[in-house]
């Protein structure tokens, strides 16, 4: 009995150990460094009226690295490593012209069938500013339930504009 105690107390202390030293960064989306010299896939600007305009009003610049632009081209379904870009800029109004202002998010799609099963295959994030400050504190809820409606489109809102 004692020698069984012993085993159970080892293997729950074990257990512990390995769930607290897990790096839950195999689930974090990283800052998509050098994303502007990737393929841009088109524009798109919010403007007052518009439903999402409190939380997404601006100039939407979408880009693609080369496994999601493939994706694009061809309407199949997104790879793994496909990572899409969406850069969010204030539009500024000046002079009967719309121009970029400060950049509000960088947000960033990054496709892993297995890391974001949950989520479509897909992780998502958004970088604050020009910063690399993160600020989705709730992937499923902040940004996948969004999607969700784009199901048949592999959860992606934007087409490749040929």
């Amino acid at each position: 009995m004692k020698k069984q105690y012993i085993f159970a107390v080892v293997v729950i202390c074990l257990t512990l150990t390995a769930f607290l030293l897990t790096d839950s960064s195999d689930t974090i989306v990283k800052y998509p460094t050098g994303y502007r010299n990737w393929t841009h896939v088109k524009t798109l600007v919010l403007e007052k009226g518009h439903p999402l305009y409190e939380a997404f009003g601006g100039i939407h610049h979408i880009y693609a690295n080369k496994i999601a632009l493939e994706a694009y081209k061809s309407n199949k379904k997104f790879k793994d490593g496909s990572v899409i870009v969406f850069d969010l800029l204030e539009a500024v109004n000046s002079d009967n012209a719309i121009a970029e202002g400060s950049r509000k998010v960088v947000g960033v799609m990054e496709k892993d069938s297995k890391k974001f099963k949950d989520t479509g295959g897909w992780g998502f994030e958004g970088f604050n500013g020009d910063t690399k400050e993160r600020i989705v504190k709730n992937m499923y809820g902040e940004c996948f339930s969004c999607h969700l409606s784009q199901k048949n489109n592999d959860y992606v809102f934007s087409q490749y504009r040929k």
